[in-house]
């Protein structure tokens, strides 16, 4: 399986491994770093970067990635069909890691909202993040170029948050300028964007659920040719009973993408036998109950690790299927 990894120090900047440890890589190096280790191979029909959540190590986080890429291609394997612009399906896997430890409490889960927020807006982890996928859209093929219009020989982007992780994919697709047209979608998207992605999967995110609407605004015009596809179950604790405590109001991974700068589409989580249309998927917001498939978990977080299932590697397959 292929899976390449990226650390964060606690300021978001860049770090690399070295003989006497871990250390941030110097500014002008960022993109001979890139090169060096995660240029996208010539064979990846589709580059995926995965963001971990709360109180995951780096093992973990390597381990939830992996898992949710297996369940993917273990189901492309039994169901190419029910995927038919998937021909083939060869994604490439970048993991995004950063320290996300604490106590599983109240406390805790403060430390962690206020470090995953600061890493983004006072530290550098939203530049960073948005160089990498600046990085990989460079120099993946273009599915966008002259040739045809949804060129199979091109490279897809797709990125998917879990938990907290989710704020570091919308501050850094937020911080990003404006971007080109769509493909398989019909968002309407501005040219001269740095780089775009294909779709944006967001599972269990730990924001308000006007998050859209007060904070990650400019996503509604954001480097995005797919729509932002949030999952949500009542059975997370996480993004329920803490999140309220700590923020005085429930989280989208609890209930749903509340306000946002665009029409929110809602759907139910589909079982991999049962497709997703396009329609229901071409919205710029779209809130995925998960309330009958994220139900595992006694701790104090709930299902809110509930995610990697193959209703999850369904949508995340679906969201490539349909952005061709």
């Amino acid at each position: 399986m292929n899976v390449h990894t990226v650390d964060l120090g606690p300021d978001g900047w860049l770090l690399e491994e070295t003989a006497t440890g871990p250390r941030p890589v110097p500014a002008d190096r960022l993109d001979d770093h890139f090169a060096e280790e995660l240029a996208p191979p010539d064979w990846a029909t589709d580059v995926l970067v995965y963001v971990h959540g709360w109180r995951t190590g780096r093992d973990s986080a390597l381990g939830a990635a992996r898992r949710l890429l297996g369940l993917a291609q273990d189901l492309y394997a039994r169901r190419a069909t029910a995927y038919p612009r998937l021909t083939p399906w060869r994604p490439w896997l970048v993991v995004i890691r950063w320290p996300s430890a604490s106590l599983p409490s109240l406390g805790g889960y403060r430390r962690i909202r206020d470090r995953a927020h600061a890493m983004s807006t006072r530290g550098h982890a939203a530049r960073v993040i948005a160089r990498l996928l600046g990085y990989l859209d460079a120099h993946r093929a273009d599915p966008g170029g002259p040739a045809v219009l949804a060129n199979r020989d091109g490279q897809y982007l797709h990125l998917v948050g879990h938990s907290f992780g989710c704020r570091f994919l919308c501050e850094a697709v937020q911080w990003a300028a404006d971007g080109p047209s769509t493909l398989g979608w019909s968002i309407p998207a501005p040219e001269g964007r740095p780089f775009t992605a294909d779709s944006m999967l967001l599972l269990q995110m730990a924001t308000p659920r006007d998050a859209f609407a007060s904070t990650f605004t400019a996503l509604a015009e954001a480097p995005l040719r797919g729509p932002v596809v949030a999952t949500y179950s009542q059975h997370d604790r996480a993004t329920g009973f803490w999140h309220l405590r700590a923020e005085k109001r429930v989280g989208i991974g609890h209930a749903g993408i509340g306000t946002a700068p665009a029409p929110v589409s809602a759907v139910r989580m589909l079982p991999p036998d049962e497709p997703y249309p396009c329609a229901v998927l071409d919205h710029r917001f779209v809130s995925v109950d998960a309330g009958e498939v994220f139900v595992r978990g006694n701790g104090p977080a709930g299902a809110h690790s509930d995610h990697l299932r193959p209703e999850s590697a369904h949508l995340l397959l679906s969201l490539a299927d349909h952005c061709r």
